[in-house]
């Protein structure tokens, strides 16, 4: 594999935020007379961007209402409880070391994204955090791709993506490049096979030690 840029998803293959994205949700839906969800309902929404993922639980006509008590709570307490996954330090730290520019490329809003990455200390790593309202596309939207290779003047050839759900995969298959996936986050291995990863891997350890074996010399 001649690997020139890695593209990282966030929550799921990097962190672990769900617990507070799930309290978010315990925080509004009740104040719109709506039941509290389970967590597992909250993994299961997630992956899309936030608007996406909040009209599972509500109706249209609520998310406006529904954004503006959740937006203010996530903001407030969003750096409780979030955690590295184990592999993600290394695997950031050896593959810049070899030489890859390694990016954040996210459907979670991109000023909240740096925030988090700032403060599990990643983000030396990093050449890039890309979130929803950086640009006007999400994954996977090929012109975030594009966007984001321009911004960090990057050529479109040995980029690979590494995530935890469909919306990787179909990042990286649109975009003709592999998505190398990890059922750390919201979808198993047979999800994630059936959206077409190239690879899927049980979290970002045994995925590291592949990769690495796989990159060509420089």
């Amino acid at each position: 594999m001649h690997l020139r840029t890695a593209f990282f998803d966030l929550d799921g293959t990097l962190v672990d935020h769900f617990a507070a994205i799930h309290r978010s949700y315990v925080h509004t839906l009740p104040q719109l007379g709506l039941p509290a969800p389970t967590l597992a309902q909250v993994r299961d929404a997630v992956g899309g961007g936030l608007e996406r993922a909040m009209l599972r639980f509500v109706s249209p006509e609520q998310l406006t209402a529904a954004l503006a008590i959740y937006r203010p709570y996530f903001e407030r307490t969003m750096l409780d409880d979030v955690v590295l996954l184990p592999g993600a330090r290394e695997a950031l730290e050896l593959l810049a070391a070899r030489g890859i520019a390694c990016a954040v490329l996210t459907n979670k809003v991109g000023p909240a994204s740096r925030r988090i990455c700032q403060h599990l200390g990643i983000t030396p790593w990093l050449k890039g955090i890309f979130g929803a309202q950086d640009t006007p596309w999400l994954k996977p939207d090929i012109r975030l791709v594009k966007h984001v290779l321009a911004e960090m003047k990057l050529p479109a050839d040995g980029l690979l993506m590494i995530g935890d759900s469909p919306f990787d995969v179909q990042t990286g298959i649109l975009s003709n490049f592999p998505c190398w996936a990890v059922t750390t986050g919201t979808h198993n291995s047979d999800q994630l096979n059936a959206a077409g990863a190239a690879r899927v891997f049980p979290d970002m350890s045994s995925l590291l030690t592949a990769l690495l074996a796989e990159i060509a010399p420089s």
